[in-house]
């Protein structure tokens, strides 16, 4: 299990200058069960990202076709550009916060998720946070991987005619099929290199992303007669009583697409240099590129209206209008490094991770990632982003309340808990602190189920809009659909701090 342990080293950290801490000199931890080289703490010496990394990760995962759909579909559901851009920017202002209380951890003790979530849940008991958040980037990889390969198919078929004609496999083109595939095993070939490669790829991919997304800008005001048509698209629900039923859901939606980071962001602050770098590099990074791309993406959607009298919210579509041959190329990389640079990040390092602690002995972070990219399709997610009704309140809605409430009992354990302090060699060792009951920590399941309950048992759906029953699951929880994950992370919070009143731990 353990062999060679010198004091605890809770007591005799070994920290440096920045505040970070590594495993004492001589420790050495061998149990299979809940050990591997990838999850090990990373030594200060691999510990680099600086803030321009981390900005250039941000941009690099902003810049992309889901998220472009998230300012569009907003326009596509009536509000106008001024809305939607306020929607996006008071969204990702608001997950920052999450997102640097548990990108902390992960910089301070050079941890990845699943490793953190084992202080709140215990060292069995992390896999079901890590497993939800793996189910859901699998979901995520399933979705970025297929948009990325439409992309292609459409960009290819303007570029060689009859492309979308050939004989169709599965109720799609085989055409489609050979160009989703392809993506899809460029997209591991690139993770199978490792995260070093990944820092190296989003350092140039995120100013590729932005100079594509302002030449489609260009492109669509130039077809509108100039920038004015672009911003007088009105708001067909004004700002009152029609605004708000849209408005809240909305924003829990577009907090919900960034939830999954604000979990599992040690994944990557566990590279950092110091705690400067990931403030400075996620606050620089986060919200102003998201309220930048969102400004594009609005204009441009409302561009779209103004030309073709009517919002294309999809931009792969809007691109293959033109039929200028260099148009079409420079689109379709653009597409292809957008999609590969936010999937890779934010949906295979995660769930390759999450995987690894299931099962450390069989499972590295390469066939973690393997996994992910397998289980990704098979559960064919794709279907997810066909109207906004589905993509923004239901899915994002679901995804950000159970995601959420994991956040608050990570929060709520590391800050107001243990201010800050864990045992690092513990959460490697069966029969140490975070063992609690046979590996379960009894309080984090009951505030999970407490909070999931509080977040998602009232999701509802418009008749014929979505699967859940109009007058939801649990109709008095009706009320608090809207704000899932903000009840979620509330609520769980509470219910954590407040079963573990009076218990000082580390």
């Amino acid at each position: 299990m353990t062999a060679t342990v010198p004091p605890a080293p809770s007591e005799n950290p070994i920290p440096d200058p920045a505040g970070r801490v590594e495993l004492p000199p001589g420790v050495v931890l061998t149990d299979a069960r809940f050990v591997n080289d990838d999850l090990l703490p990373v030594p200060l010496a691999r510990r680099r990202w600086t803030t321009y990394n981390f900005t250039a990760l941000w941009v690099g995962m902003a810049h992309n076709i889901p998220s472009w759909l998230l300012a569009s579909g907003l326009v596509a559901l009536g509000m106008d550009w001024k809305q939607a851009v306020f929607t996006i920017a008071l969204a990702n202002v608001i997950v920052l916060a999450p997102m640097l209380l548990t990108g902390h951890a992960g910089l301070k003790y050079g941890i990845p998720f699943p490793v953190l979530a084992r202080a709140s849940f215990g060292l069995r008991g992390a896999n079901l946070p890590a497993m939800i958040r793996a189910g859901v980037a699998c979901a995520w990889f399933g979705i970025q991987t297929w948009i990325g390969g439409q992309g292609i198919f459409v960009l290819l078929g303007k570029l060689f005619g009859g492309w979308a004609e050939a004989s169709e496999v599965g109720g799609q083109p085989w055409t489609l099929w050979v160009c989703f595939v392809l993506f899809w095993a460029l997209e591991l070939a690139i993770i199978h290199r490792g995260m070093e490669a990944l820092r190296r790829f989003e350092n140039w991919a995120a100013p590729f992303v932005i100079v594509g997304a302002l030449v489609l800008l260009v492109w669509v005001a130039n077809k509108a007669g100039g920038f004015g048509p672009l911003l007088d698209q009105p708001s067909q629900l004004g700002w009152g009583a029609d605004f708000w039923p849209v408005f809240f859901p909305s924003l829990m939606g577009m907090i919900a697409f960034w939830s999954t980071l604000s979990l599992n962001i040690p994944d990557f602050t566990r590279f950092g240099a110091g705690q400067r770098a990931q403030v400075w590099g996620q606050t620089l990074g986060l919200p102003t590129t998201m309220t930048l791309f969102a400004l594009l993406s609005v204009f441009v959607t409302s561009g779209s209206q103004a030309v073709y009298g009517a919002a294309i919210w999809d931009p792969v579509q809007l691109a293959a209008r033109t039929d200028n041959v260099f148009g079409l190329l420079f689109a379709l990389v653009t597409v292809l490094v957008a999609t590969i640079s936010v999937n890779i990040a934010a949906n295979v390092v995660s769930p390759a991770y999450d995987l690894a602690n299931l099962a450390p002995r069989f499972i590295t972070f390469r066939t973690g990632a393997l996994i992910t990219g397998v289980v990704g399709v098979v559960i064919m997610p794709w279907k997810l982003t066909e109207t906004p009704e589905l993509y923004i309140f239901t899915w994002l809605g679901l995804v950000g309340g159970l995601l959420g409430t994991v956040a608050g009992i990570l929060i709520a354990d590391y800050w107001i808990v243990r201010r800050t302090r864990l045992d690092l060699t513990d959460l490697y060792t069966p029969g140490g602190r975070y063992w609690y009951t046979s590996g379960w920590n009894v309080h984090a399941v009951v505030a999970f189920a407490v909070g999931g309950v509080l977040a998602v048992g009232g999701s509802h759906s418009a008749p014929g809009k979505g699967p859940f029953p109009q007058d939801g699951l649990i109709p008095f929880l009706k009320p608090l659909a809207d704000y899932g994950w903000a009840v979620g992370l509330a609520a769980s919070l509470v219910v954590y701090v407040a079963l573990t009143a009076g218990r000082r731990r580390v």
